[in-house]
């Protein structure tokens, strides 16, 4: 995780995952219209997840 993507899903959640894939993109973009907590939560676990 660099801190540029850390800036990023802080700032704009979906646009740090979007590389993720559309899955990824799109529950983040769902959590960030429940709020914005969620969306950086969601984003941060997603950038954390290693495969």
């Amino acid at each position: 995780m660099s801190v540029i993507r850390v800036i990023l899903a802080i700032i704009f959640p979906p646009l740090a995952v979007v590389d993720k894939g559309c899955g990824s993109f799109l529950i983040v973009f769902i959590l960030t219209l429940m709020g914005w907590i969620p969306g950086v939560l969601g984003a941060l676990i997603i950038l954390n997840n290693k495969e």
